[in-house]
This record gives structure tokens, sequence and C-alpha cells, in this order.
């Protein structure tokens, strides 16, 4: 049932867990996430980034979520990393119940003069905001930040932020990282200051970059890559082991986005269709193995987050 993550997340700061917020780019994806969250009893963020209205069309992304949020647990349909001012507000006129202004990597108050903007616009329309304060590394989709530009969040600062601009969830940099190469030495997130953040903040926390980056499906992904030549794909990947996740949300964090997780299974089932079955040339069969392990890592994640159960 469509909801707003404003009540989502409500839901899951007074009972202590969190709800992954999952990118969704195609029917397959969305049909992964939506049976892995009917199946969990959990409730559940469909998300959409810059990058995927432009690959895939608003419309169609939005048609496709609706049906899916006609599921029998709590959903939101949610923009992910706003960045474009327009696309923004027309997500909001379009039926998006959840917005995200990412507005990290500007000056502190261009930050908030646009977030108030977004908040504006929303409040009319009943849509939730996400903001960012403190800018996370990396590169995915349309969003990159250099190590240059990252920044972790201040926790007074962000305090001041959320009352400032009077967003409904707050995304924070605490040492996780976009895409699938997070840490380049030993992994880390930062929980003290995290937990300080969560005791001045009154809004629920966010935390993007969070994938843990299965080895066993990065193997899968290069299933003979000897022959295939592509050895090398995902080298040096590297993700937010599970304990850290769980440990974060002990510190308040109540909303967790999933994206690369989803594209290293849909990667390692499309290569396992490819190489155990060389004669079909049906689309259905070639994507089938992709959307099962889509659905066992959003399941996981589920189970994880504590959400399982709670829809």
């Amino acid at each position: 049932m469509l909801t707003t993550t404003k009540k989502i997340l409500a839901a899951a700061d007074n009972g202590g867990y969190a709800v992954g917020a999952f990118n969704v780019n195609n029917l397959e994806i969305l049909q992964a996430v939506v049976e892995a969250a009917v199946e969990s009893r959990s409730p559940v963020i469909l998300q959409t980034s810059e990058g995927a209205v432009e690959y895939a069309g608003m419309d169609y992304l939005l048609a496709l979520m609706r049906v899916g949020a006609g599921a029998k647990v709590p959903m939101a349909i949610h923009l992910d990393h706003g960045k474009d001012l327009a696309l923004i507000k027309k997500a909001i006129d379009s039926g998006y119940t959840s917005v995200m202004f990412d507005g990290s990597t500007l000056p502190y108050k261009k930050n908030v003069a646009d977030t108030k903007k977004v908040v504006a616009w929303a409040g009319k329309k009943g849509v939730s905001v996400e903001a960012e304060i403190g800018a996370i590394k990396g590169v995915e989709d349309l969003v990159s930040v250099s190590e240059k530009e990252a920044f972790f969040t201040d926790p007074e600062e962000a305090a001041r932020f959320a009352k400032e601009t009077g967003c409904d969830a707050l995304a924070v940099s605490v040492g996780t990282a976009h895409g699938a190469r997070k840490f380049k030495g030993e992994q880390a997130l930062d929980i003290a200051r995290l937990e300080k953040i969560d005791g001045l903040v009154k809004a629920p926390l966010v935390l993007h970059g969070a994938s843990g980056i299965s080895p066993e499906l990065v193997e899968k992904t290069r299933m003979l890559c000897d022959q295939l030549e592509d050895c090398a794909r995902l080298e040096g990947s590297s993700g937010v082991p599970d304990a850290m996740i769980a440990a974060a949300i002990r510190a308040g964090i109540r909303k967790i986005n999933i994206d690369s997780d989803l594209r290293i299974a849909f990667t390692a089932g499309v290569r396992e269709a490819i190489v155990r079955d060389h004669k079909t040339i049906d689309p259905r069969k070639l994507l089938g193995p992709a959307k099962r392990m889509m659905k066992e890592v959003a399941k996981h994640k589920m189970e994880l987050f504590g959400s399982s159960g709670k829809a």
C-alpha cells in the first residue's frame, strides 16, 4: 500500500529498526524487491535515481512502482539523490510520495535555501523530503563526489540544518561510500559520531553507500572470466559488513539505501544464465536468475535491517 517515507520511518524509529530503500531501474528489479517485501512482511522504499529517470523515463518508472505499491505492505515511492530542482518539482507533481534533495556539496546556506524550497513544494502535496548534510564520497549513477569533496557530517551543524530546513529525514556522512569500492584500507564507520548526531537531530537518519558487496556474488560475476577475458570485473571491491550495518541501526539509522548490491546480483544472474544455457534467446529465461538473486539480496537486507515482520 502506497504511503510516505515519513510514515514508514516514524514506525521504524519507534521500533528501533531500519527500512531498506532499493534503487529500481526496470521490471525485474521492481519485482524482486516487491516480492521480497511481501514474503518478508516488510515495509520498503522503492526509489529511482536521476540516472534511472534519464534511462527509463519518469512515467514508465512511476507506472511500474505504482503497480508494485499495490501489494499489502507499506511502500513509498522515492526520488533518490535529486540535484535538479526542476526534476524534483516534477517528481512531486507526478506522484512520488517522497523526494530527496542532495545539496551536500553546496555551501551550507545554499543547501539550506534549496532544501527549504523543496520542503515548501512537497508540503503542499503531502510528500516527504530527505535532505543531506555532509558529503559521501564515491561514484554511482549520476552521483560523483571525490575524496577531496567528501566530508563527515558535523553533529551540531546537522542539528541546525534539520531545524532550519524542516526536512523529514536526514542523510549523513559517517564513512560509507557510493559504488562498489567503499574502503581503501580498514573498514570502519564513525559510530560515535553517528550516535551524537542521533542525539541532536529529531529527524530519522539515513545511510547512503551502504551495500555489503557480497564476495560470493562478486565471484559469480566472473564465471568463466578467463574465457571472456574480464577477470578484473569488480577488482578491489569492498562493502560495509553486516555487523557495521547493525551497529549503525543501533546508533539511530532508520533508512538504508541499497543499489550496488542489486547491480552485482543482476550481473551475476545474467552471467549464470548465459554461461549455463547456450541455446536460449528468451529474455525471460536470461533475466530469471538475476531476479532470483536480487530477491535473495533484498530479503537478506530486510532481515538484517530488522524490518521483516513489521508490515
